[in-house]
């Protein structure tokens, strides 16, 4: 009964891991993500701003 019993206490640690390991992939690829879009709108942004800069000079 006690093998059973550790048995099931490393299962549930194991799958503590695994969600707590899925979880921060997930933060990362959103950070990712995030700063992705990020980088893309300043761009469109700056693009902008030069454009807007040119026509007023």
């Amino acid at each position: 009964m006690v093998v059973v019993i550790v048995l099931e206490v490393m299962v549930v640690v194991l799958m503590m891991f695994v969600a707590i390991l899925v979880m921060l992939v997930v933060v990362l690829v959103v950070m990712v993500l995030v700063m992705v879009v990020v980088m893309i709108v300043v761009r469109m942004v700056v693009g902008m701003v030069v454009v807007v800069v040119e026509v007023v000079w």
